[in-house]
């Protein structure tokens, strides 16, 4: 028995970040209904890449039932209400107060239905001055300062996956867990408000503080801000290999087993992680060096039997072959497609995931 088994989800949802949430209570085991336009979820017409179906749906609509409903009309509406009823969460990514003009006010959730929680994701929340403003992903990225630490010395960079929207979707579930547990002691439901604002203004609490400290973050591409050496050197064959030293400790046995220079390990230009960064330049200059002397796989091997941690720069052709990638076989209209698992492991548990639902027709809807 999956954990959520037994309970049931009703989500006017589109896009990426209400369908994360909603597919992770889905791989939970709970029964997840989508309501869409009657024209379809717009995510599914996002590309055309798995099986002549958008990768963003297929990923993000596994297990779910879709029904539509034209919530614009009178019995679009009552059969909305209809299933709120029978449900114990709401997850709703509309525009702030659409729901209300639908004639769903929180008030009217609250007092109908008092054991109900009820998930909205916004962009800017419920109140403040941008709270009526579209939002989607990039321009949230934007919008935080998100996008300011991203990219190289040159110019500022999207995250290369839709982290705004992903990152809002996980915290839309964590709440609803939240709730649910609460619910489990007190018998009460919720009404939960989760921003995307919000959401990337908490990621990125670590650079608000250093600007804030005297020391603003700069882009430094695949470098960190903070730690050095913690990046990417080329080896003799033009093989990028990234490494990460944490601690003064992992700095001196870089040093003895990896550079051969022992004494660099107590140099005061290198000896704490505040001296390497401030010598940053030197400090890669030296690692640089002894990297030059090296193949990829020559270097890889001295690294890891000197304990550093170390990655190679994959892409997406890396990831498709890498030897540590779990997958999962999902169905969908089209045919099965594979694509990576979910993290969580259930120890002795295997799951199963269900099948990408296709637009069901107004016929049957609920």
């Amino acid at each position: 028995m999956r954990p959520l088994e037994g309970l049931r989800v009703v989500s006017v949802e589109q896009a990426v970040a209400a369908p994360f949430c909603t597919s992770r209570l889905a791989d939970a085991g709970a029964e997840v209904i989508k309501i869409e336009r009657p024209e379809g979820d717009f995510a599914r017409g996002y590309d055309d890449v798995a099986r002549g179906q958008s990768s963003y749906f297929v990923w993000l609509n596994r297990g779910k039932q879709s029904r539509t409903l034209d919530l614009r009309a009178p019995e679009g509406r009552a059969a909305l209400a209809e299933l709120l009823g029978e449900s114990d969460v709401l997850v709703q990514n509309l525009k702030r107060g659409a729901l209300a003009r639908l004639g769903f006010p929180f008030e009217r959730l609250a007092q109908e239905f008092p054991k109900l929680i009820t998930c909205s994701i916004s962009g800017y929340g419920e109140g403040g001055p941008m709270a009526d403003r579209k939002a989607y992903d990039l321009l949230v990225q934007a919008e935080s300062g998100l996008c300011s630490i991203t990219g190289g010395p040159e110019e500022p960079a999207r995250v290369g996956i839709s982290l705004v929207d992903i990152a809002t979707g996980a915290t839309a579930q964590s709440a609803v867990l939240e709730a649910l547990i609460r619910r489990g002691v007190t018998g009460k439901g919720a009404c939960i408000s989760v921003s995307m604002f919000d959401v990337m203004a908490d990621w990125l609490t670590v650079p608000l503080l250093n600007h804030e400290g005297g020391k603003s973050p700069k882009r430094v591409g695949l470098s960190h801000p903070s730690i050095a050496p913690y990046g990417v050197f080329t080896a003799q064959d033009g093989a990028q290999i990234l490494i990460s030293i944490q601690s003064d400790r992992e700095w001196k046995k870089l040093c003895a087993q990896f550079l051969g220079a022992p004494e660099l390990g107590s140099d005061p230009r290198f000896a704490s992680n505040v001296a390497r960064v401030e010598n940053r330049a030197e400090t890669d200059a030296v690692v640089a060096e002894r990297f030059k002397a090296l193949t990829g796989e020559q270097a890889m091997h001295a690294l890891l039997q000197a304990d550093v941690a170390v990655a190679q720069v994959n892409d997406m052709a890396g990831l498709a072959r890498h030897p540590h990638l779990r997958r999962v076989s999902v169905e969908t209209p089209n045919g099965p497609l594979s694509y990576p698992a979910p993290a969580p492991v259930w120890e002795g548990e295997p799951r199963a995931y269900g099948p990408v639902p296709g637009l069901a027709p107004l016929a049957e809807t609920v």
